[in-house]
């Protein structure tokens, strides 16, 4: 999941299209549709939605804690 879309920052109100989980991922489709996932299901479906030429927006960094 590299890269990366001039889009809003998703917030905690931004929920995984699978599981309901907070999402870090959007998926932005060839066809204009836009998808929203948590980083375990960004990844378990990147395959596929890379295949279909899907544009990935990955702010999953934000998941590790920075040193005090």
């Amino acid at each position: 999941m590299s890269t990366t879309l001039a889009t809003a920052p998703l917030t905690a109100m931004d929920r995984c299209d699978r599981c309901g989980a907070q999402a870090y991922v959007r998926v932005m489709l060839e066809s204009g549709g836009e998808l929203i996932f948590c980083a375990h299901h960004a990844r378990e479906y990147e395959p596929r939605l890379k295949a279909m030429q899907a544009q990935f927006e990955d702010q999953s960094d934000r998941l590790v804690d920075e040193p005090a």
